[in-house]
């Protein structure tokens, strides 16, 4: 006897798709952020861990049906900070931390910070940098459900050179700086840079950051200077690929920023210092830039108080920080790619979504800005397919938020609404 398929059956029988329970979200303002059009009155149909349908009005729903009432809010796709560091959240006494605080304590209040991104919206990050294995572990713990945080797309140890901004022996005693190699993520040379991508592939790291030029807040007189080579980085991007890794990088400095454009990397994170022929070769190449407003102005701020940093770090802090706002401003006028990105961790945690008052500030439409905290970060990660706008077929990452945040952009921080991947985790 022929069986007669499941689907047919259940048609048969007056079965609908929507016959098994379903989260029905009634959104009055509703953002897909793959199109630029924001509809009005509309169901967002949710199942398992899925968006299984879009329909205009609010549809009745059945005795198995939740439904979530969001029609006096704006509802839109998960947010996405494309720079993040749970490991850390800078203070005065930051720098003695290592000293002060066992890795089971940093990993412990790593948790807190990602919970808390999470509850403001963020449902994915990619964690640009840590210490200890942290954010490799946290994305683990998350991902099982151990604990609430965002998706984490974890670069692990960051690549530097020795004395680089990512070098971890900066600024301590000579007799504790002994001569970190590729396992702690310092190289030199074509042989040391591959091997310290595999070390991260090792690890279990889903993408390769480097420091392709001096930083603001490392132990350290330059925060401009190029650090690698063009050999060095040639080696990592063409190992980074055999690996199924994209290279983010940290750079204020022009040279540096090239050199690594050049060598195909995925991102440049801060970029203080790109002027229009760096913007151009990022054009060419299809590179984003991920600005990072907030650690920029929260640096200058800081560096005001007497005190708060080393003597060292004080200066890049009060001239680099106070530059990115503008620099942001000639490369979205430029037409450079853009995507959300924040540098939690050099500022408090939670704060993430001021970033959108900034790049408005500057000249970004408040739905441009959200795209770029959605779909286009989605398209940074190439998860596109996966996450990044409310569509059909797509994992459920949805948030809302009060009023509409196209009219006044301080909505963004009135987030209370947060659903990740079919989940709620804050309503």
């Amino acid at each position: 006897m022929q069986k007669t398929p499941l689907a047919l059956l259940f048609i048969s029988l007056g079965f609908c798709h929507y016959a098994s329970a379903a989260t029905l979200i009634y959104a009055g303002k509703l953002i897909t952020a793959d199109s630029d059009k924001v509809k009005s009155s509309q169901t967002v149909v949710v199942e398992n861990d899925k968006i299984i349908a879009i329909e205009s009005g609010y549809k009745t729903a059945t005795d198995n049906d939740q439904v979530i009432d969001l029609r006096q809010h704006t509802v839109m796709p998960g947010l996405m900070d494309m720079h993040t560091h749970f490991y850390t959240q800078f203070s005065a006494t930051v720098y003695t931390e290592p000293f002060t605080m066992n890795e089971a304590d940093i990993a412990l209040r790593a948790a807190t910070f990602a919970e808390k991104t999470l509850m403001s919206g963020f449902t994915t990050v990619r964690e640009l940098g840590d210490n200890y294995q942290i954010s490799v572990a946290l994305k683990k713990a998350i991902a099982k459900g151990y604990v609430k945080g965002p998706r984490i797309y974890a670069a692990g140890k960051t690549i530097a050179t020795t004395g680089g901004h990512a070098d971890p022996t900066n600024g301590v005693a000579y007799t504790l700086m002994q001569d970190p190699g590729p396992k702690e993520g310092v190289i030199n040379g074509v042989d040391d840079a591959r091997k310290a991508v595999r070390q991260r592939y090792k690890e279990g790291s889903d993408l390769i950051k480097i420091t392709a030029t001096g930083g603001v807040l490392s132990v350290a007189k330059s925060g401009t200077n190029a650090q690698f080579t063009d050999e060095e980085l040639a080696a990592i991007v063409s190992t980074a690929n055999d690996y199924g890794f994209k290279v983010a990088v940290h750079a204020h400095g022009k040279d540096g920023m090239e050199r690594a454009i050049k060598a195909g990397v995925a991102s440049i994170e801060h970029g203080t210092y790109m002027d229009k022929n760096t913007m151009a070769l990022m054009r060419k190449h299809g590179t984003y830039f991920v600005p990072t407003i907030s650690a920029g102005k929260w640096a200058e701020e800081k560096s005001h108080i007497e005190g708060f940093f080393p003597d060292i770090v004080r200066p890049k802090a009060a001239t680099i920080g106070g530059l990115i706002q503008n620099t942001f401003a000639n490369a979205y006028k430029a037409g450079v790619k853009i995507a959300f990105g924040t540098d939690a961790g050099v500022f408090e945690h939670g704060d993430n979504w001021r970033e959108f008052i900034y790049m408005t500030e500057a000249g970004m439409p408040a739905l441009t800005a959200i795209q770029s905290a959605t779909i286009e970060g989605a398209r940074l990660l190439g998860v596109e397919d996966q996450l990044g706008s409310i569509t059909v077929g797509k994992i459920a990452d949805i948030i809302a938020v009060p009023g509409d945040p196209l009219q006044d952009i301080q909505q963004m921080g009135k987030v209370n609404f947060v659903m990740k991947a079919g989940e709620i985790f804050r309503q």
